[in-house]
């Protein structure tokens, strides 16, 4: 283990430097287990040597614990403290490992043909299984001094180690923080680990810090405070007035001092991190060090930070964006409002305390701040003059580290008339940057963890336009109330041919991105079957057989219905899921469909059924996951009840509709689950905006095609339409004729929202586009097709396929829809 300042400014009477220590551990018969690389420099024995030898035969030293009636504990460490004197006996018993506490002492190094060298030195017994009993640790104390100075000595803090067994083992977990405030939170998690978990002690490890307490063991100063208690038991004994001695009290307010820093460090540790909220993180953080450590307290965080995009990458520089997050203050109300406003983002140039913090990641202390820095920093804030608020106060610039990427910083101010911060100050301030880092890193990787989850979530669910051929659709998404609020709902609608909607819902089984992930390859297993217009029952059938291909933890359910508005008819299919609600028109009243559950997909084996419901120009179709209908401790039948009752509400429109159910069912305590809704509004097409014909296959009936459509386009009041529909249904009616096999070719003209034209013969082979050279006899039509209408496309039907196009219509001359 080595302790000390790694360069830089520390405390005035703080040594900077290595200190490397000398870790010996002996068992109980007294023989050396352990000896690390520097007792090999302290002692001069090599490990080869040293291991399985007598320890009294190789630590040969001078010097003594004190008198077992004149014990002296150290308050910092607990451990008793000799003076400067000659062998005892019981620096023996304790290398023999008869000890039973923690002894400590300054002791003087004797090896033939080596100089005389002085060491401090600690033995701490090991309470657990295992045969050792005792571990040494000694260091040079020649290497502490500077220059011959006693008082200018830095505190050297032993490691320790310790068994699971130990009964303080968690106490000591908890309060590790204390032992070594500065230490990184990884390696003290490492430590921790090894100690609590593995049961193995912590022999060596590096350590470095700035240590704001100076009192060493064994200097005079130590030395003398012993003597004068000797004096004062012998006086009191004697009966002669006890005398109180002005060092005791500085060395009382140093420790004082010390211990409420620790004291509010933990304060502190404990406030923040309640949340994993990124705001509510900055602001508990905020208020918890003013007004007691500071008087001003202003948060910056790097913009990428702020944005959720994830860790920041590279120093920051003087064109690095700084948001300012929070500021806290015990100013009048507003008075820092105007001029730092929260939310403002700006840089921070070269030559300032603020640029220095965040390139070094060191805490930045300016004891006052003068007229001319006050003047430097106003220059960063245009047009708002700051200087009355920032001079001569004392600042702190603390910055806000994980991972040792600066994320942020914190400006901490005190008033004139509080006292200044200083070096202690400091290293407090920079723990308490330290935790919050910490803390603000967990907040700001939950976040952007989150957000990437719900943006993968809300890229799988569907943009569904609210107008479908004879059908208008709302949709809602509630992302689950549960930590990691992703989920694997989703709804869907499918354009097919002869003017009709797929429609389905569906719920993968289980949270998280794995959930949403299988979201979204059943939902889009799910578009890619619709579009070859099988059948409800068979299409869930597929699905089934595709999710057990996938991997046995496949299971979701799933609702799929094709509506026909021509018809006026629903064909539904159902795989595990909740049933549907169909609200009447005509009456108002909602029914709970009973359709044939099926089972989940992804079980195999169990077959699924096709349903047709007649239904009524008007009617609405209610369908969702369970999470909107179930709550935990009640019985879903409750809920289904209530989602019939809130479906058949009267509403304005849709999205009022679909709000109202929204209200009454998922606002009720105890949801945690997403929930998906579907509402479709089924308007039918009349007859009177729907013409068919069928064709022989000849190739004089492509004139009468164009001929038929010509007319019913005038009849349409679409006759301006004529030229580019002809072209088009020729060319796929010529198709038609040209590849059919027995049926006749059947044509189609639905006038909705748009004109819609539809030629089915009984070849199964799709069209495709293709690039036609100039000497080709064939394949152009599917490009003038493609140039001349706003969508097509193709599909296989039942015993052939059906080719479509589709045209855009003014408001004024479409087709009337039934409702």
């Amino acid at each position: 283990m080595e302790r000390g300042a790694p360069g830089g400014t520390v405390m005035q009477t703080a040594v900077a430097g290595r200190i490397p220590l000398a870790v010996v551990v002996i068992d109980g018969a007294g023989l050396v287990t352990h000896w690390s690389s520097g007792a090999r420099r302290l002692f001069g024995c090599s490990k080869e040597d040293a291991v399985g030898r007598s320890a009294a035969d190789l630590l040969p030293v001078s010097g003594a614990l004190p008198d077992a009636d004149e014990p002296y504990a150290d308050e910092q460490f607990g451990a008793p403290v000799d003076s400067y004197g000659e062998i005892g006996p019981d620096l023996e018993t304790s290398l023999h490992g008869h000890t039973s506490y923690p002894a400590a002492g300054r002791a003087r190094v004797s090896e033939p043909g080596r100089e005389r060298t002085d060491a401090l030195w600690w033995a701490y017994p090991l309470v657990g299984p295992g045969p050792e009993r005792l571990l040494v640790l000694a260091a040079d104390a020649e290497r502490l001094t500077d220059d011959g100075d006693a008082e200018a000595l830095e505190r050297i803090a032993p490691g320790f180690a310790l068994h699971t067994e130990f009964a303080g083992a968690q106490e000591l977990a908890r309060r590790f923080p204390e032992i070594l405030p500065s230490m990184s939170v990884s390696e003290g998690s490492r430590i921790v680990s090894q100690v609590l978990e593995l049961g193995y002690p912590v022999l060596e490890f590096s350590q470095h810090d700035r240590v704001p307490v100076t009192p060493d063991w064994g200097v005079p100063r130590r030395a003398e405070r012993r003597a004068r208690r000797r004096r004062a038991v012998e006086d009191a004994a004697a009966g002669i007035p006890a005398q109180h001695h002005p060092d005791d009290e500085a060395e009382d307010l140093e420790y004082a001092a010390v211990r409420e820093r620790l004291e509010f460090l933990n304060e502190v540790s404990g406030r923040i991190g309640s949340s994993l909220d990124l705001s509510q993180t900055i602001l508990e953080v905020s208020r918890a060090v003013v007004p007691r450590f500071t008087d001003v307290a202003g948060t910056y965080l790097r913009e990428q930070v702020v944005a959720g995009e994830g860790f920041p990458e590279g120093v920051p520089d003087a064109t690095t964006m700084w948001h300012r997050v929070a500021v806290e203050h015990t100013d009048e109300p507003g008075r820092w409002d105007d001029v730092v406003p929260v939310g403002e983002s700006m840089p921070f140039p070269v030559n300032t305390p603020f640029f220095q913090c965040m390139t070094t990641g060191e805490p930045v202390l300016v004891p006052s701040i003068s007229e001319e820095m006050g003047t430097a920093i106003a220059s960063q804030f245009e047009k708002r003059d700051i200087r009355p608020l920032i001079n001569n106060r004392s600042m702190l610039v603390v910055p806000l580290k994980a991972r040792t990427v600066v994320l942020g910083f914190m400006v901490l101010l005190r008033h004139p008339e509080r006292v200044l911060f200083n070096d202690m100050d400091r290293v407090t301030g920079a723990e308490l940057a330290a935790r919050a880092g910490l803390v603000l890193d967990n907040a700001r990787m939950y976040t952007y963890q989150e957000s990437v989850a719900e943006t993968l979530q809300d890229s799988m669910l569907p943009q569904i336009a609210p107008r479908m051929a004879g059908c208008d659709i709302a949709t809602r998404y509630l992302p689950g109330t549960l930590l990691g609020r992703v989920g694997g709902d989703w709804f869907d609608s499918v354009k097919l041919p002869g003017s009709r909607t797929a429609l389905v819902v569906g719920d993968v089984m289980g949270h998280g991105l794995n959930s949403a992930a299988m979201m979204g390859q059943l939902r889009t297993a799910v578009q890619t079957m619709a579009a070859l217009d099988l059948p409800p029952a068979q299409l869930l059938r597929n699905l089934d057989d595709l999710a057990q291909r996938l991997g046995e933890q496949y299971l979701a359910t799933c609702l799929y219905a094709v509506y026909d508005p021509i018809a006026g008819e629903l064909q539904m299919a159902n795989a595990g899921h909740i049933p549907p609600v169909v609200v009447r028109a005509e009456d108002g009243r909602s029914d709970l469909l009973e359709l044939p559950t099926g089972a989940p997909i992804g079980v195999g084996g169990v077959p699924f059924e096709t349903v047709r419901v007649p239904v009524a120009p008007g009617d609405r179709l209610v369908m969702c996951t369970d999470g909107l209908v179930e709550v935990r401790g009640e019985d879903i039948g409750v809920g289904l009840a209530t989602l019939c009752e809130s479906a058949a509400h009267p509403a304005a429109s849709m999205d009022d509709a679909c709000d109202t159910i929204i209200r009454s069912l998922a606002t009720r305590g105890g949801r945690k689950d997403d929930v998906a809704l579907l509402m479709a509004r089924l308007n039918a097409i009349s007859p009177d905006s729907v013409a068919s014909w069928q064709f022989a296959l000849e190739p004089g009936e492509v004139a009468r095609a164009r001929s038929v459509v010509r007319a019913q386009l005038t009849a349409w009041d679409l006759a301006d339409r004529s030229e580019s529909v002809e072209l088009m249904v020729s060319e796929l009616v010529t198709n038609a004729v040209r590849h059919g096999r027995r049926r006749p070719v059947e044509l189609r003209l639905v006038r909705t929202d748009t004109l819609h034209c539809e030629v089915e013969d009984d070849e199964h082979t799709l069209p495709t586009l293709r690039s036609a050279g100039p000497d080709d006899e064939y394949g152009r039509g599917l490009a003038v097709v493609n140039s001349l209408s706003r969508e097509w496309g193709a599909s296989r039907a039942g015993d052939g396929k059906t080719v479509w196009f589709e045209l855009s219509l003014p408001a004024r001359r479409r087709g009337r829809r039934t409702r």
